[in-house]
């Protein structure tokens, strides 16, 4: 049901009728139904895997899980996502595997293909952390969602726990928050092949509304900061370029590489352990190339502390400057724009927002812009100009609201 211009967050009409789609496809209601959000990275690109820093916030876009318990030890999931036909059948068909071939299954991105990597490998990573799927029921699970596909907005982590909040309460697991976003995490590596940090993850489940998250990838400790958009007359702008873009293809798995490499080179951990005064070392010490990578990743570390100092102490209308400071460096030493991205930001920036970058994993998706609310529509018109302009295909252009994380709904 994912539409071109994604609707508002009516959580509960949307909840009922992805009960009904339920109950229509397996003959009964379910047992609950769940949702987890889609983010915005408001700043802080690439830098999880880094055990860096993020500061992402849940927004009002979301997937919906409805699931029952089974008798019979079968996981059946099927799904309304995009490109399937919306009555839970998909170019690959409902998917239908014993729990207790889950744990068995060496659940890899050759093994579980398309949508169906994402709730399936949920359970997987689940099982490693103790969840008995020998001895558990069975699960019918039905997904619906208004998160764009491919858009940089994390519809994958949406998926993930949406699932993960559903099977932790049916299944009694007791896991808390932090290790279900650890479980969203591990089945985007290794079930779908994505090597993402754990940001994702933590924005959809930890999100409270107008608040930003600001987390610490190598201690976990997160840090709900208000934002006040509505207060201060400002909107958060989402432009979709259109150009779809994966996670588990190279560009983004050749970036992480190349972090990993330079943190041999340089013999730390990782670049959290780099700060700006390690900079001269290691441009001395890498490639011109790996030195732009390690460039990005340090500055845009620090560039996350200042965000939410400046937030804190003079409001979200002052991040503009270090928003487009940060899509610099994302274009230029990380080389993960496009130019749909730029022309979104160049084009934003032109038209009166206070700052914009691209968000998300880069070559492609969608990029943010802060705007005041009284110039949204001068905005929206001239990306769309500037869009047509260059012969660019037209950007979905909508605000969101940050909200709150994965609950249940009914």
């Amino acid at each position: 049901m994912n539409t071109s211009t994604p609707p508002g967050d009516d959580r509960t009409a949307t909840a009922d009728s992805t009960a009904r789609t339920f109950e229509q496809l397996t003959g009964r209601a379910p047992d609950g139904v769940w949702s987890a959000p889609g983010r915005v990275n408001l700043i802080g690109e690439h830098t999880d895997y880094n055990l860096g820093f993020v500061f992402p916030c849940a927004i009002n876009l979301r997937t919906w899980a409805a699931v029952g318990l089974r008798s019979d030890g079968i996981v059946r999931v099927t799904t309304g996502l995009s490109g399937t036909d919306g009555t839970g059948n998909s170019p690959e068909g409902p998917a239908t595997i014993p729990a207790a071939e889950v744990p068995r299954a060496q659940l890899t991105a050759a093994t579980a293909s398309g949508w169906s990597a994402y709730p399936l490998g949920v359970l997987w990573a689940l099982s490693e952390r103790g969840a008995d799927l020998t001895t558990l029921p069975g699960v019918d699970i039905h997904l619906e969602s208004t998160v764009p596909v491919g858009a940089g907005l994390s519809s994958s982590a949406a998926i993930e726990c949406a699932t993960a909040v559903a099977i932790n309460e049916l299944w009694g697991l007791g896991l808390s928050r932090p290790e279900l976003a650890a479980v969203g995490q591990r089945a985007e590596n290794v079930a779908v092949g994505a090597p993402t940090g754990i940001m994702d993850q933590s924005a959809s489940l930890l999100g409270v509304a107008d608040h930003g998250v600001f987390l610490d990838c190598r201690s976990l400790d997160a840090t709900l900061i208000p934002l006040g958009l509505a207060a201060a007359g400002l909107e958060l702008l989402v432009i979709d370029t259109t150009v779809s873009h994966s996670h588990a293809t190279g560009g983004y798995a050749s970036r992480r590489a190349a972090c990993e490499q330079a943190c041999l080179t340089l013999g730390v951990p990782s670049l959290r352990d780099l700060g700006p005064d390690d900079l001269p070392r290691a441009e001395a010490a890498l490639d011109q190339e790996t030195f732009r990578r390690v460039r990005h990743v340090i500055t845009e570390n620090q560039r996350v502390l200042d965000t939410v100092q400046t937030v804190r102490e003079r409001g979200a209308a002052a991040i503009g400057p270090l928003l487009d400071a940060s899509h610099r460096s994302m274009r230029d030493d990380y080389e993960i724009s496009v130019p749909e991205l730029d022309l979104a930001v160049e084009a934003s920036r032109a038209a009166g927002a206070l700052g914009a970058r691209m968000t998300g994993g880069g070559f492609g998706g969608a990029a943010i812009a802060l705007v005041p609310g009284t110039r949204t529509g001068q905005v929206t018109r001239e990306v769309r100009a500037a869009f047509r302009a260059a012969g660019f295909a037209t950007p979905t252009i909508f605000p969101v609201t940050a909200s709150a994380g994965a609950a249940r709904d009914r």
